[in-house]
């Protein structure tokens, strides 16, 4: 018994001090130390150029493949014909990494679910498991902020759930804007989520929460909520002014054109159809979200999905 523990500690001990240490990043500690950085994005961020992160969980739990791998490469190309480098975020063996190449964007693509969705309470276990995770927008702000990207794109982050006054149910992504300094575009909080309780605990976080070219905050897949914020943009310039270093995120949400934008009464009785589902299969925790958006767009014919890739590429 005392050869096999010294074994596992031997191996634990190899995993977390590699030898091939190549394009990687030392940390301060963090991952035991090391984070592959793809050589594109290195170079972009050595040279000051705009790099932008992305998140994978879209990839592995967001569509079937091979839609969501079309769909990651076409984000990643409207992100270099707008000048910048794209730097999608994965666990892969272990290694978390930061820019994947096409091999290994394909990849997680056919992994699908069976890649693990990553927050980051997950982070530790699954580089010491040696697993494979698909980042959510957590995990995702917390690799980029290690090594230097300030830009962050995704559809939708997670939020408050509803009747999250009653389960507590509220995503690591609020907590992660409160206290890592990365600034999120997206398509405003998913509408299968409780939208003015998330960002009354956006505030209670120190969140900065601002709309682009426009005073409501949008749902998701369509571009209205009933929601104010106190916050608006109407230029890149804006947003450049309000980088302060105040050690927080900022959310800026940016609506999905009318034009592409789903019914809201449509998307409204599907979701409310999901989560009675939902509750009564006991479907909770992080296996929620992916269960009540395949159900949603199941319930929609399709539209709510057609919403969700719109919202990246727009």
């Amino acid at each position: 018994m005392a050869s096999s523990a010294f074994s596992r500690l031997q191996n634990l001990r190899g995993h977390f001090h590699p030898p091939d240490s190549n394009n990687k990043v030392g940390l301060d500690g963090a991952c035991g130390g090391l984070i592959k950085v793809s050589p594109e994005v290195s170079e972009a961020l050595s040279c000051g150029r705009a790099v932008v992160a992305l998140e994978s969980t879209i990839i592995s739990h967001g569509m079937p493949y091979p839609k969501n791998f079309e769909t990651a490469k076409e984000v990643e190309v409207i992100v270099r014909m707008n000048g910048a480098v794209p730097a999608t975020i994965a666990i892969l063996d272990g290694i978390p990494c930061v820019g994947l190449s096409m091999e290994e964007l394909e990849r997680l693509a056919i992994l699908g679910t069976r890649a693990q969705k990553v927050a980051r309470r997950d982070i530790a276990h699954v580089v010491a498991t040696r697993g494979n995770g698909a980042t959510t927008v957590s995990a995702t702000m917390f690799f980029a902020s290690k090594v230097g990207i300030s830009i962050f794109v995704t559809g939708g982050i997670g939020g408050v759930h509803r009747h999250g006054e009653h389960t507590m149910d509220i995503s690591s992504d609020l907590t992660e804007l409160g206290r890592t300094p990365v600034t999120v575009f997206s398509a405003g909080v998913k509408s299968i989520l409780d939208i003015p309780r998330t960002l009354e605990y956006l505030e209670t976080q120190g969140v900065c929460v601002a709309t682009y070219k426009t005073d409501e905050f949008p749902a998701f897949f369509t571009e209205t909520s009933g929601c104010k914020v106190p916050c608006r943009v109407d230029s890149p310039q804006d947003y450049a002014n309000m980088k302060l270093k105040l050690d927080t995120g900022i959310l800026i949400a940016v609506p999905i054109p009318k034009e592409h934008s789903a019914s809201g009464s449509i998307i409204e009785s599907a979701i409310q159809r999901a989560l009675k589902e939902a509750r009564d299969k006991n479907i909770t925790g992080n296996a929620e979200t992916p269960f009540l958006l395949a159900r949603v767009n199941e319930l929609t014919g399709g539209a709510s999905l057609a919403s969700s890739i719109l919202s990246l590429v727009f």
